[in-house]
């Protein structure tokens, strides 16, 4: 495989930043319930009992900062901007932006809203319930949003935008791509249920569109044009889940290509321990997730949109966007929290020759 390379190219990441408080809880503190009836799982506690936990660790989150550091660490000179509260934790996710060598210039202080924080609870199955707080994440203004701050920028990456930060969308990626640069969204399920409108304006300016599998879902029946539902034959079908189950009652081919007639030239559906799925006019590719050992899931998916969008922005084909993505992300996974596990660029050429 040729070795790719991010030399001499600059990043910005648009989203949110947070200080993540993960408790991790001892098997016997904790009981799971999975409904049998539904895909959903809950973690139960017992009420009004302090319990003792293995540990109680504190780390800056928030896709926008797990996107800045994965980019750095890949070599892109990596600008942030986000929205702290002027307190201790937002000067704290800036020493830590700053330690990974990424720009803090555009990072705004809001006086008026607290730093995002959230809670994690870790327990055996390593797939945490997050209690969140999102804080100054919510209040972007599109007067914030200026075009100087993406001059000179080959990747603009956004990740989800929290409540009325959601309405900067458009104006983000009509300056992002009036500047040239590759743009990249993430959005989140809120935002495609609540900012119907506004998604479809941006995807205009949008390169590449990633999502999972329950937000392209929730696109496939908001945003998409109607049409009639997967007939039983086309369902019977071997191999990847998406294939045979589609999205939305649609087929995820049609689903990809209604989603590129509104702009993108790439759509990225992730599906959880299965695997991912990346989509052009050209067909779509499917790469299995692999296996790790499981520390902590959250920010697997900031690490596999974020470094899909980094290869794919250099014209990179899309089976190794995806081997790529799937390597960053294994790595996270296997660490305790959302940066450490993240590849240098050497490192993750390194996994995928192997």
């Amino acid at each position: 495989m040729t070795q790719m390379t991010f030399t001499n190219l600059k990043a910005l990441t648009i989203g949110s930043a947070t200080i993540d408080v993960i408790a991790s809880v001892d098997e016997k503190d904790i009981e799971r319930m999975t409904m049998h009836n539904a895909t959903s799982s809950f973690l139960l506690l017992e009420e009004g009992r302090k319990i003792d936990v293995s540990s109680i660790k504190s780390s800056v989150g928030g896709g926008a900062t797990n996107s800045a550091v994965a980019l750095s660490r890949l070599g892109l000179a990596t600008t942030c901007l986000i929205r702290t509260g002027a307190d201790m934790e937002g000067e704290k996710i800036v020493t830590e932006l700053t330690r990974e060598n990424i720009d803090t210039g555009w990072v705004i202080k809001d006086a008026a809203r607290p730093t995002g924080q959230t809670i994690m609870i870790v327990s055996h199955v390593r797939n945490p319930t997050i209690f969140t707080n999102r804080g100054a994440n919510t209040a972007f203004r599109n007067s914030e949003i200026t075009p100087e701050i993406f001059e000179g920028r080959n990747l603009v990456y956004i990740a989800s935008l929290s409540g009325n930060s959601a309405g900067c969308l458009t104006q983000i990626t009509r300056l992002a791509k009036n500047a040239g640069a590759f743009v990249a969204t993430n959005p989140g399920i809120r935002q495609l249920t609540y900012w119907s409108g506004d998604i479809v304006e941006a995807l205009a300016n949008v390169d590449l569109l990633s999502m999972n599998a329950v937000e392209a879902e929730q696109l496939a029946l908001t945003l998409l044009p109607k049409r009639q539902p997967l007939q039983n034959g086309d369902t019977d079908i071997d191999g990847p889940v998406l294939f045979s189950k589609g999205l939305g009652g649609r087929s995820l081919e049609s689903v990809i290509t209604e989603v590129c007639k509104l702009g993108p030239k790439v759509v990225l559906v992730t599906n959880g321990a299965e695997g991912a799925y990346a989509g052009s006019a050209d067909g779509i590719h499917f790469h299995p997730a692999g296996k790790a050992e499981v520390g902590n899931t959250a920010g697997a998916g900031d690490a596999f949109a974020t470094t899909f969008s980094a290869y794919a922005s250099i014209n990179t084909d899309l089976l190794t966007c995806l081997k790529a993505a799937t390597a960053n992300a294994l790595s996270v996974i296997a660490a305790p929290d959302t940066h450490s596990g993240l590849l240098s660029e050497t490192k993750l050429n390194a996994m995928m020759t192997r």
